[in-house]
């Protein structure tokens, strides 16, 4: 595998989804020298007589404590092990995986202050497969991500857990397993490794990318519900949409009308149909996808920027050689970001979840009802529907936003937080449940469109058929289909739906 080069403020999001798929990193080399300008001024800072937060002073409430020379090195050990105070279930491999790839592109930069080895480390770690055991719960997003990080800071001198081949064992022995040795830190480096916000985004990016495959699923489920129902067409077109001005919808109503063309069954009833109007959720698509593809556009370049930025404190600027503490620890957009996501997730799944009631209410669709031959003797997806209205529910409880959920922490003096961390940690679940509404819709849909042979689909959307028939055969009469709503919702997840119609949809969501 080649090595992605990471020039760090200056990283796309496409670098971060190859990360997050398992893709290794090569730092740029005109990076070197800024790290060894930043470690330079932070060492004579240390020697200095000032007193500088962090370097040689307690941490947080305690920073008016002057700590003596003698014990800088135990202040920054004992920063990292007083805070490996994390709880609950460790985070996802993929996770971790950017988790330690944004902190290096964050300490690269020569701002933290940090030693080359360091970096050196970090790098190994992730292409070597060292990766950290990090509990999920226990930040508020603010002074950075603390607990966390400070789980990821334990491996690198020998100590907390990691997971190696997917076997886990102690910080030390993980090391060893691969050829590594532990780092010794030297003035705020415990700091550095611990202040930031790069568990938060690593969560938030792990979602919007989660929701991202399943935006792309629901354009196209969606083409196919229209076409089950036969509904019309006429509300995508160009013109409508040019008149409204939103990016979004414009995008959305494009890739429908693409995704619908040359579809016989729309052929069938463009004269003579009775119907004047479908319901919102068909007629809307493009109003309502639209909108939520431009708020996760807006989120994505929030956290695009966080991903290249630098987020602990205090910083060194390398064109005076000041060393300022301020605030970029506090995860504020981050959680800002989380919120728009959850909320963009809910809404696609209440679109998507309005079209699997329609499906199967035989006065909205002209199908018969509950999409199943001899209804009455059959159920055919009436559960399955009741599942999609269970799962959109959970969802609506879980978009609550986050990041208006301040609690002051740290005897007060951390008495503003973002809530950053869990707000973008819910995201995970709210995609998986959103992946399952849209595969119980995806499912739905075939069925309906096959009801209406032999009048058949656009060739686009037929090759969706197909794949779908791959899991999930017709549904001739009652059977267990759970298990085929499972599948369903794996091709929505591995982004297999929307993969087939590339050329319609690439280029939708922010790089």
């Amino acid at each position: 595998m080649t090595d992605l080069r990471l020039e760090p403020g200056e990283t796309s999001l496409g670098l971060w989804r190859a990360v997050h798929g398992g893709a290794t990193l090569a730092l740029d080399d005109a990076f070197w020298p800024l790290i060894e300008q930043g470690h330079a001024i932070l060492l004579r800072a240390a020697r200095g007589n000032d007193a500088v937060y962090g370097v040689n002073t307690g941490f947080g409430k305690l920073a008016s404590i002057r700590i003596p020379v003698d014990k800088l090195k135990e202040l920054q050990l004992n920063i990292v092990r007083s805070h490996c105070a994390g709880v609950g279930d460790p985070l996802p491999e993929a996770v971790v995986r950017l988790v330690l790839g944004l902190k290096l592109a964050s300490l690269a930069q020569g701002a933290s202050g940090v030693q080359c080895a360091t970096v050196r480390l970090l790098i190994a770690m992730l292409n070597r497969g060292v990766l950290p055991v990090i509990p999920a719960q226990g930040s508020v997003g603010a002074s950075g991500d603390l607990a966390p990080l400070a789980h990821l800071a334990a491996v690198l001198i020998g100590e907390g857990e990691a997971v190696v081949d997917g076997v886990r064992m102690g910080g030390a022995e993980a090391l060893a397993k691969v050829g590594l040795g532990a780092v010794e830190l030297g003035p705020k480096e415990g700091l550095a490794l611990l202040n930031g916000t790069q568990v938060s985004t690593a969560l938030a990016l792990d979602g919007l990318f989660a929701i991202e495959r399943c935006f792309a699923a629901a354009l196209v489920v969606g083409a196919l519900s229209t076409d089950a129902i036969m509904g019309s067409d006429t509300p995508f077109q160009e013109g409508i949409h040019r008149l409204r001005r939103q990016p979004g919808q414009i995008a959305v109503a494009e890739a429908l009308r693409r995704m619908m063309a040359d579809s016989v069954i729309r052929r069938s009833h463009l004269a003579d149909d009775p119907r004047v109007q479908d319901p919102y959720s068909i007629r809307c698509q493009p109003q309502v996808m639209g909108a939520a593809l431009d708020v996760m556009r807006s989120a994505a370049t929030m956290l695009r920027d966080e991903a290249n930025a630098v987020t602990d404190n205090p910083l060194v600027l390398l064109d005076t050689g000041e060393i300022l503490s301020g605030g970029n620890f506090h995860a504020e957009p981050v959680a800002f970001a989380a919120d728009m996501l959850a909320l963009a997730a809910t809404e696609i799944g209440n679109i998507a979840q309005r079209r699997c009631a329609m499906l199967v209410d035989p006065v909205l669709s002209g199908l018969p009802a509950f999409l199943i031959k001899e209804p009455g003797l059959n159920s055919g997806f009436m559960i399955a529907e009741v599942a999609s209205a269970a799962l959109a529910s959970e969802n609506r409880q879980k978009a609550a936003p986050a990041v208006i959920d301040t609690i002051p922490t740290s005897a007060n003096q951390e008495d503003h937080v973002s809530m950053a961390t869990h707000g973008a940690r819910r995201l995970g679940p709210m995609a998986d449940n959103l992946s399952r509404i849209i595969g119980i819709e995806a499912l739905m849909a075939a069925q309906g469109v096959e009801m209406r042979l032999p009048l058949t689909t656009s060739p686009r959307l037929r090759g969706t058929l197909a794949l779908l028939r791959t899991v999930a055969p017709t549904l001739d009469r009652d059977r267990i289909i759970s298990g085929e709503m499972e599948a369903a919702a794996a091709l929505v997840r591995a982004g297999q739906l929307g993969a087939a119609h590339g050329d319609v949809l690439d280029g939708l969501m922010v790089e």
